[in-house]
C-alpha cells in the first residue's frame, strides 16, 4: 500500500464494494480503506439484482458508505419503466445521488432509445430531488450530450463516471450545468490519453474513483481492485498535475464533500 508522510483523507466517489467479488470480505476492505486514508466511500446502484445488497451494505457502515439510486445504461431493456418503478420504491432511503445511469453503446447497441429515456428520466428525478447525477458513458458521448440539450433548463449538477473525453468534451459539457469528472485507475496505464487530458482540466472539476472492483491501478492491475488504492491514482495525478499529493487529496475529498452533500 502507498505510504505518505502526513495523514490525507480521501473519498472514493465510485466502488462497488457490495458486489459479489467483495462477499464476505467487505470488512476488511473497509478497514484496508480507511487505513489508508479513504474515510467515505460512494456506492452506485446499478439495478434491483444487487440493490439490497448494496443498502444492507451501507446499513452496516454507516459513517463510510454512501448508497446511490439508479439504473445502469447496461439494465435498460424494453422494461425500463417497470424496472424504475422498482428502484422508485426506494426513494424514502437515505441516498446521495441519482445513478449510476447514462448509455453504453459498446455492449449493445439493441436498446439505444430506451436508454435515452432512461437516462432523461433520471436526470429530471435528480434534479426533482435536488440530488447530483452520476454519468455511466461509454461509446455514447455524444447520444448523451442529446439527452442534456433536453434537460438544459434543469439545474443540473453531477459527475461523469471513469471520464476519457478530451478536454473539448469536458468544457461543452459545462455548458449542460456543473460538471465533475471521475478520475481512476486508467490514468495510471501507459499511454492513456486521459492522463494528457486531465493536465488541462481544473482540480476544481476533478474527483477520484476506484470503480472496484474494476480498473485496477498500477502497480496493483492484475489484483481486485478496492478504495485502499485510491492513494495510487492520487500519487499519479500529482504527478501530472505538478502538485503535491497533499493538495490532491484536499481539493478532491473537498469536491466530493459538495457534491454529494457527505
Amino acid at each position: 500500500m502507498l505510504k505518505t508522510d502526513m495523514p490525507m483523507e480521501f473519498i472514493d466517489t465510485h466502488t462497488h464494494l457490495y458486489e459479489e467479488g467483495f462477499r464476505g470480505e467487505e470488512d476488511k476492505a473497509v478497514e484496508r480503506a480507511v487505513d489508508a486514508g479513504v474515510r467515505k466511500m460512494i456506492l452506485p446502484d446499478i439495478d434491483g439484482d444487487s440493490r439490497d445488497d448494496m443498502f444492507a451494505l451501507a446499513d452496516r457502515f454507516p459513517q463510510a458508505a454512501f448508497p446511490c439510486l439508479g439504473l445502469h445504461p447496461t439494465s435498460v431493456d424494453a422494461s425500463w419503466k417497470e424496472r424504475i418503478e422498482e428502484m422508485e420504491q426506494y426513494l424514502d432511503r437515505s441516498i446521495v445521488a441519482i445513478g449510476e445511469t447514462g448509455m453504453d453503446c459498446y455492449w449493445s447497441k439493441d436498446f439505444i432509445q430506451e436508454q435515452k429515456e432512461a437516462l432523461e428520466y433520471q436526470i429530471a428525478l435528480a434534479c426533482r430531488k435536488g440530488l447530483p447525477v452520476i454519468i455511466h458513458s461509454r461509446e455514447a458521448t455524444g447520444l448523451i450530450i442529446e439527452v442534456l440539450e433536453k434537460c438544459r433548463n434543469m439545474d443540473i449538477r453531477g459527475v461523469f463516471h471513469a471520464f476519457s473525453g478530451s478536454i473539448e468534451t469536458f468544457r461543452r459539457l459545462q455548458q449542460y450545468g456543473k460538471w465533475y469528472i471521475g478520475i481512476g485507475g486508467v490514468l495510471t496505464y501507459k499511454n492513456a490519453s486521459i492522463a494528457e487530458t486531465v493536465k488541462e482540466i481544473p482540480m476544481e472539476y476533478i474527483l477520484l474513483e476506484t470503480d472496484s472492483p474494476y480498473l485496477t491501478p498500477v502497480p496493483k492491475r492484475s489484483t481486485r481492485n478496492e478504495s485502499s488504492y485510491i492513494p495510487y491514482i492520487a500519487h499519479k495525478l500529482a504527478e501530472l498535475k505538478g502538485l503535491d499529493i497533499e493538495e490532491v487529496a484536499s481539493v478532491t475529498t473537498s469536491n466530493a464533500r459538495q457534491l454529494f452533500s457527505i
